[in-house]
C-alpha cells in the first residue's frame, strides 16, 4: 500500500469524477436507522462528492457538507447547489457550536484522527445529538467479488467491523444492511480507480491493477457479455447518542 493515511485520505480529488461515477449511494434503510427521531439540521462530515449529501436533501432536510478537497466538493456543488459545502476537517470544523441534530459520516470515519475529531463533533451537536457513521463494504462470500477482492485488495470483515467511540458518546448501536447496487462494467472501473490506494500507486501498478480487472470482466463467467452487474454490500452502520 502506498502513500501515507495523510497522503491517501487526501488523494481523492485526483480521481474525483471517477469517484461520482463508480461509488455507491447509501441504501434507505441504513439512512433512517441512523438519523434520529425529530431531526432537522444534519452535517454530512467528510462528504465527498455528495454519495449520502444527496440521500438527505431528498428528505427534506437541512444538509450542510463539509470536506477538505475542494474537487470533490466541486461535484457536490454541481448536482445540489443550493446545499452549503465547506472546506474543512472533522478536526477543524467550520460550524458554531450547538448548530446541528445529527453528525453523520459515509466512508471516511478511518481517516479521521477519531480523538479530536470525537470533541468537534461534540462540539456542533445540539444535547442529545446523533452521530452516524456508514460504510459500505462489498459482500465478497460471492465468487466473482471475492475474485474482484484479490485483485484490488479484500474489504474489512463487515461482520465484525466495529468503532470504539469515546465519551461524551455513549453505548454505541450497531446495525448491518444487506443489499445489491446495480452498476455498468465501465462503472466497475471508476470504483476501483477512485480508491485511494489505487490513486496513490505508482503508474505502472496502476495501470497493472485495471487490467486485471477488465481482464476479470471479459472472463468471468458471471461477467462476460453483460452489459449490467450486481455487485452485493454489506453496509454497517454504528450510532451514538450525544452524552
Amino acid at each position: 500500500m502506498t502513500g501515507t493515511p495523510e497522503q491517501r485520505s487526501r488523494s481523492f480529488g485526483a480521481e474525483a469524477a471517477a469517484y461520482e461515477r463508480g461509488r455507491p449511494s447509501y441504501p434507505p434503510e441504513a439512512i433512517d436507522w441512523l438519523l434520529p427521531d425529530g431531526v432537522l439540521d444534519v452535517l454530512d462530515l467528510g462528504a465527498g462528492t455528495g454519495k449520502l449529501t444527496t440521500r438527505l436533501v431528498e428528505r427534506g432536510l437541512d444538509v450542510v457538507a463539509v470536506d477538505p478537497i475542494p474537487e470533490m466538493l466541486e461535484l457536490l456543488s454541481g448536482s445540489l447547489p443550493d446545499t452549503p459545502a465547506l472546506l474543512g476537517t472533522a478536526e477543524e470544523i467550520p460550524l458554531p457550536d450547538d448548530s446541528v441534530d445529527a453528525v453523520l459520516v459515509a466512508q471516511a470515519w478511518h481517516w479521521f484522527d477519531p480523538v479530536r475529531a470525537v470533541e468537534e463533533v461534540a462540539r456542533v451537536l445540539r444535547p442529545g445529538g446523533r452521530l452516524g457513521l456508514v460504510w459500505n463494504n462489498r459482500d465478497e462470500r460471492l465468487g466473482w467479488v471475492k475474485d474482484l477482492g484479490r485483485i484490488i485488495g479484500h474489504e474489512v470483515d463487515p461482520f465484525s467491523q466495529t468503532v470504539d467511540l469515546p465519551s461524551p458518546f455513549a453505548d454505541p448501536e450497531h446495525h448491518r444492511v444487506e443489499w445489491t447496487s446495480y452498476l455498468t462494467p465501465q462503472a466497475l472501473i471508476d470504483l476501483v480507480a477512485s480508491r485511494s490506494y489505487c490513486i496513490t500507486s505508482p503508474e505502472r501498478v496502476r495501470t497493472r491493477t485495471l487490467e486485471q480487472v477488465r481482464d476479470l470482466l471479459a472472463t468471468h463467467p458471471a461477467l462476460a457479455n453483460s452489459s449490467g452487474l450486481a455487485l452485493p454490500y454489506v453496509t454497517v452502520c454504528i450510532r451514538a447518542t450525544l452524552g
